[in-house]
Parts: C-alpha cells; sequence; structure tokens
C-alpha cells in the first residue's frame, strides 16, 4: 500500500466529551443529573478528517484558522501530537475556536454545546492560507477541502483553492455545507448527503429517478469529474458515465458522530493512491462500517478495515445464494464497477478436492465467480432417479460458503443457458470433460476457458465407493 500525502484545508475543531452516569432527575427542572466522572478531547471537523487519515497511514499536510485563545492552543498542540502531520495554523485575533462539548451518560449523547465563530475569516487570513496552499500543494497526492461552515472556506478561498488544485493536475474533493454549491464547481467530487443534495439541487430524493436526477444535477452543473451522493444506512449512490449505489455494509451502529469524515477521509486516501472511484466507494463503505461501531469521532485503521471485510465474508456467505432477479442487479451493479465476472455451472452433488481445485482456478479468471447450480429436478433429469445424493439447499450452502464463490443461483432447466443470457459474464468455464464439445452459451460469452478435471476425482467415483461399502 502506497502512503499517500495528502493536503487538508477546512474548520478545524475540538470535539470535547464529558463522560458519566445519570441515575437521577434535577429537583430544579425536568432534566437529567449527569455525574461526569471523565473527560476528553479529540480533533473534530477537518481535524477529524486528518485523524482519520494518519490512521489510515497517510502523511498530512494540514492547513486553517483558529483563534487565538485557549482553545486554538489545545487544537494546535493536539494536532502537534499527531506526528505524521505538517501542520499551518492562522491565528486570528478576535475569533473563537470551534468548541463542541457533548455530554454522554450512559454511553449516549444527553446534549451538545457549542462555542465558535462562524463568521468569514478575514481577507489577511485568507491570503495567508494561499500562500501556504500554494508552496505545499506540489508535494501532495490530493486535496481534501472539509467545509463545516465555520468561515474558512469562504468563497473567494474554495475558488481559488479549486484553481489552483486544477492547474496541477491534483484531485480536489470537497465535503461540501450549505445549500449553494457554487463555489465548489471544479472539483474533482462533493460528498455530499441525501439532504445536502437535495437543498442544493432543489430536488426532494425519494426515488432512485430523483437521485439520479440531483447526481446528474450536480455534475454537470458544477463540472465535476465524478458526482456522488452518501446515503448513509443504504449505501453511497456514484454517477460516472450510469447511476450505481455501493451498498453499505455496517453491521452495528452505535455512534454516527464522525461517519462523514472517515467516509471523506477514506476516499481520498485511496483516489489518492490512484484508485478508482468504485473501488473507493467500496473502502469507504467499509471504513465507516468500522466506525459507526464505535463511540464519538473514531478514527480507523488498514487493519481494522481488513479484518471488518473478512468478518463480513466469513459470517454472510448464506446471504451469497441469490435469486434470478437479485442476480441481476448485482451484475449490472459489478458491471458498472468494471469487475470481470465468471460463471460456471453444476450439480456439485458431493463437493469433493476436484470440484474445490477447478473453482479456485475459475475465479482466477476474473474478479466475481458465479456458480449456476443446478435444481433437485434438473439433476434428475440429468442423472436419474437416483440423484442428487444432497438437496439444492445443502449443495447451495456447501458452495456458497467457499472463499473462491461469490454467488450461486439455482437453476431449473438442464442447461444454463436463461441464466448465462441473464447475467452475461466475460468469461464461461467449463470442466475439462468439455474439451471439444460444444459448449451452452458460447456464443454470449467473451471467452470461454476449459479447466482440466483432477484425475480420479468425482461424485459418481465417490457413490460407487460408498455404495461398495454397503
Amino acid at each position: 500500500m502506497i502512503k499517500p500525502n495528502i493536503l487538508v484545508v477546512g474548520d478545524l475543531m475540538i470535539d470535547h466529551y464529558l463522560w458519566g452516569n445519570c441515575d437521577r432527575i434535577s429537583p430544579e427542572a425536568p432534566v437529567q443529573i449527569v455525574d461526569v466522572n471523565k473527560e476528553t478531547a479529540v480533533l473534530g471537523g477537518a481535524g477529524n478528517v486528518v485523524n482519520n487519515l494518519i490512521a489510515l497511514g497517510a502523511k498530512v499536510t494540514v492547513i486553517g484558522a483558529i483563534g487565538d485563545d485557549e482553545s486554538g492552543e489545545e487544537l494546535k498542540a493536539m494536532l502537534d501530537n499527531l506526528g505524521d502531520a505538517q501542520v499551518t495554523l492562522i491565528a486570528e485575533k478576535g475569533r473563537t475556536t470551534s468548541r463542541k462539548t457533548r455530554v454522554m451518560a450512559a454511553h449516549q449523547q444527553v446534549i451538545r454545546y457549542d462555542s465558535e465563530s462562524k463568521n468569514d475569516i478575514s481577507q489577511e487570513t485568507q491570503d495567508k492560507i494561499l500562500l501556504v496552499f500554494t508552496e505545499a500543494i506540489a508535494y501532495v497526492d490530493a486535496v481534501l477541502l472539509s467545509d463545516y461552515g465555520k468561515g474558512v472556506l469562504t468563497i473567494k478561498l474554495a475558488k481559488s483553492l479549486i484553481a489552483i488544485a486544477n492547474s496541477l493536475n491534483k484531485k480536489i474533493l470537497v465535503d461540501p455545507k450549505g445549500e449553494n454549491f457554487s463555489k465548489y464547481a471544479g472539483a474533482y467530487l462533493l460528498t455530499p448527503n441525501r439532504k445536502e443534495a437535495s437543498l442544493a439541487t432543489k430536488i426532494k430524493i425519494d426515488t432512485n429517478k430523483t437521485l439520479e436526477d440531483a447526481i446528474v444535477k450536480l455534475k454537470s452543473e458544477l463540472n465535476l469529474s465524478v458526482s456522488i451522493v452518501t446515503l448513509s444506512e443504504q449505501g453511497i449512490a456514484i454517477f460516472d458515465n450510469a447511476l450505481s449505489i455501493i451498498p453499505a455494509v455496517a453491521r452495528d451502529v452505535f455512534d454516527v458522530t464522525g461517519a462523514g469524515d472517515t467516509v471523506f477521509a477514506a476516499l481520498g486516501f485511496m483516489l489518492a493512491q490512484g484508485k478508482d472511484i468504485y473501488e473507493s466507494v467500496e473502502f469507504a463503505n467499509l471504513a465507516a462500517g468500522v466506525a459507526v461501531g464505535k463511540l464519538g469521532s473514531a478514527t480507523v485503521s488498514l487493519e481494522e478495515i481488513v479484518e471488518y471485510r473478512s468478518s463480513l465474508h466469513r459470517s454472510n456467505f448464506e446471504d451469497r445464494i441469490k435469486s434470478f432477479e437479485e442476480i441481476k442487479k448485482i451484475t449490472n451493479a459489478l458491471r458498472a464497477k468494471k469487475k470481470k465476472l465468471v460463471f460456471s455451472n453444476g450439480c456439485f452433488d458431493i463437493l469433493h478436492r476436484g470440484h474445490v481445485t477447478y473453482l479456485k482456478t475459475a475465479k482466477s479468471y476474473g474478479d466475481v465467480l458465479i456458480i449456476g447450480l443446478n435444481s433437485d429436478a434438473s439433476v434428475r433429469s440429468l442423472k436419474g432417479a437416483d440423484r442428487p445424493i444432497n438437496n439444492e439447499e445443502d449443495r447451495a450452502v456447501v458452495l456458497s460458503s467457499l472463499e473462491c464463490v461469490d454467488f450461486v443461483v439455482i437453476f431449473d432447466d438442464e442447461t444454463p443457458y436463461e441464466l448465462i443470457k441473464l447475467i452475461q459474464p466475460d468469461v464461461l468455464v467449463k470442466g475439462g470433460d468439455y474439451l471439444d464439445k460444444e459448449i451452452v452459451g458460447s456464443n454470449i460469452v467473451k471467452e470461454v476457458k476449459v479447466v482440466p478435471l483432477v484425475e480420479g476425482k468425482s461424485t459418481t467415483n465417490l457413490i460407487k465407493i460408498m455404495s461398495k461399502g454397503n
């Protein structure tokens, strides 16, 4: 994994937490009394984006503005302690550094109160930021603008930063704020959520059609390279040349604080390494899945993402058994992500070494392996009334538990022709016994692969051996 250098400009703040227990109601007013027993502070806003980037393994250059106050000094010290960050903060007289205090009782947020300035930073501060940015950008792989509407990313400054990044061919991503996104025109992409995209486009997003209308409008009116909208528990929508929705993968949700920052940082981390938007969004979804399982503005490491992906893979193998309708939607989405689809089929009655070797080889020909599994009725018509030994449900579950198998679809016909026509795979794989034979579906696919069988390994042989034992 390359260690990218990423430049972050935006609204830096402190997320302050008061932790305690609540066992009684105040006699003065109908409110909870929280007995505070712990106090913590972490970087918030653009600082949380920085934290997430460093946790992922990036080098970070940070530029921002703070007040000439105690919170500003605290924020500067927090950034200086990160280690792998180059920090430039412009202290502005009379400004209040953003500090958000959350009171937590029994792991739940009771109340939040904020202390901050929201007015635009001065022209002098903007000029200083622009000067530092112009010097730093030559050494970075991507730029992230984290706008929390606290006055750092003014209209003039945002436009100037985007123009400089584009002139040097640097991808510049923006986490936007407000209803007017015009100051972000020309960015590589924005990361609005559904509500933000609705407000900015004046389109009520309540169907896939209105989602596509909004995402296309953002792309065209703001001249974005890629347009995305984050959809919370539904995942992330992308419009490149067509609309795709990459589903979320969160298992447990404890706290969504900072989850948007995690997604933003993860996207920047991957795109800075030259990854495509689809791989980057999948990675961001995994990062968000880890983040929402933690309390507070949480960071996510590469190791946690790898383990999380692995745990999803292990626990959800039965979810890989799909109907015709489901596999059609899935393969359409996979093709939009430019994944190479591999298809094979068979009865797989008693799974053995020959099957596993064959399937691992089949998977090596592409990104996603889909298995068409003959139903019980289909097997009987092909092999006789005494087959299959194992019913279709059992066979599908065993197949779907193999690491090399991505999806299993049961079909009733004697041949998988209709299923192949539905899936439109890139590669069709058959066993060595089909060498020099006509292969059903070969006229549909781009490529046919014939895999040699493992000698002596077959279901028929196993049945013969078991019959002798009886």
